[in-house]
């Protein structure tokens, strides 16, 4: 992707345009000034439930919210995120700035903010409270301050970007919604921070295994196949996996379930695995490493079983396939985040991770992920934090991102 405005500019001299502009001064001193009610709206964001496919209740209260800042075209579409057009002078370039809805966390969880001092605590304040809040400030920002653009801005906020969401929301809003094929660049607000851009896509696979037999009793039906043995064999298989330091590669077993109690054989036994690799060929190593541990496992509980019983069974059911993918570090986005970070004062550093941007990249889109200021802690934990103090110079840098991708009005 080429920059969009009318006369091409290399990043850093797009980026002292923007430094330049008295609009985009107001706006950065509104973060600024603003800084406690950002907090405030931050909270109220974080206090609403979204636990995995269930984060309607939120994405309707961020719609409202960008329809009360003057962005009428703010709604629901077919996946549940919600999406809002800030239209610029022209359509294109059209560039999403997204943050996901939903944590990680179930439905019956205490979502209320708590303070600790300058920190807040709750699940999923940072990760994606701040972006979400990102979001809105963003947006406040501009209008408040009629800062406009030669491209439009669709903001979004997604569902699915965690666990079993499987990236659902990124994934329909490029591919089979109403805005697929529509997108020229994509720009995810996830955690916090102000030096990390990730430009490269972790690709990941999860899987859900289940054994299932006849069960039985511990002493009067022993050597009949047993799936809490036959999900041993294969976690004990994986482990022997030499997983390569460089391309980092890593597996985890995040979940077993089976057994009705200490005497019992098992009917049913299930794992949930996760397979991660920064590369695509070393995660198609792993995944069918892993498959054939489990089939295996399998096979050999049942070669292990005692005569005329039934032999085990075995779905290996795929729950998430992440794609992996690079936006490289020399492209005009990357280019431009790098000083956009240099710009207020810290040092960019380029990474690799799993997040929305994953299906934009995978589909050739200029894509990255950035933090939204801020710092925090205990991520995925019921005792997650986050400090906004600083949280000014990660909105900054968002702008002048955003900015430096669909342009100022040449008459701004």
């Amino acid at each position: 992707m080429s920059f969009p405005v009318i006369t091409p500019v290399a990043p850093d001299e797009r980026v002292r345009e923007l430094l330049a502009s008295e609009r985009v001064g107001r706006a950065f001193s509104f973060f600024e000034s603003h800084a406690s009610n950002i907090t405030e709206e931050h909270a109220a964001i974080c206090a609403i439930p979204s636990p995995p496919f269930g984060e309607r209740v939120r994405a309707e209260y961020l719609a409202e919210k960008f329809r009360a800042l003057g962005l009428k075209e703010a709604g629901i579409d077919g996946e549940g995120n919600c999406v809002a057009l800030r239209r610029g002078r022209s359509e294109r370039p059209l560039l999403v700035v997204s943050a996901h809805l939903d944590t990680v966390f179930p439905e019956g969880t205490d979502f209320n903010v708590r303070r600790d001092g300058a920190r807040m605590r709750a699940p999923g304040i940072a990760d994606d409270g701040c972006g979400l809040a990102a979001l809105v400030a963003l947006a406040r920002a501009l209008e408040e301050f009629g800062v406009e653009t030669e491209g439009s801005v669709l903001f979004v906020g997604t569902v699915g970007e965690e666990g079993e969401g499987d990236l659902r929301g990124a994934r329909h809003l490029l591919t089979t919604g109403e805005w697929a094929g529509k997108v020229d660049a994509f720009l995810s607000l996830d955690g916090p921070g102000v030096e990390r851009i990730t430009n490269m896509a972790l690709g990941s696979r999860r899987y859900r295994v289940r054994f299932s037999g006849t069960g039985g009793h511990s002493w009067g039906d022993f050597g009949a196949a047993n799936p809490v043995h036959a999900l041993g064999r294969a976690v004990a298989r994986l482990t022997t996996y030499p997983a390569p330091q460089r391309p980092r590669t890593t597996f985890n077993v995040g979940r077993i379930e089976g057994g009705a109690g200490v005497n019992v054989i098992a009917r049913e036994a299930s794992l949930d695995v996760d397979l991660r690799s920064e590369s695509a060929e070393e995660l198609r190593r792993l995944d069918a490493f892993f498959r054939r541990a489990a089939r295996e496992a399998a096979d050999d509980e049942n070669a292990a079983r005692r005569a005329n019983c039934p032999p085990l069974e075995i779905e290996v059911k795929l729950i998430g396939d992440r794609p992996s993918g690079e936006t490289p570090p020399d492209s005009p986005l990357v280019r431009l985040a790098c000083e956009a970070t240099r710009a207020v004062g810290s040092r960019p550093r380029l990474d690799c991770s799993s997040t929305d941007s994953n299906i934009a990249i995978s589909l050739g889109l200029p894509a990255v992920t950035i933090g939204a200021g801020g710092t925090s802690g205990h991520s995925h934990t019921l005792d997650e934090w986050y400090d906004p103090r600083g949280r000014d110079l990660g909105l900054k840098r968002a702008l002048l991102v955003v900015l430096g991708l669909v342009g100022l009005r040449q008459d701004d």
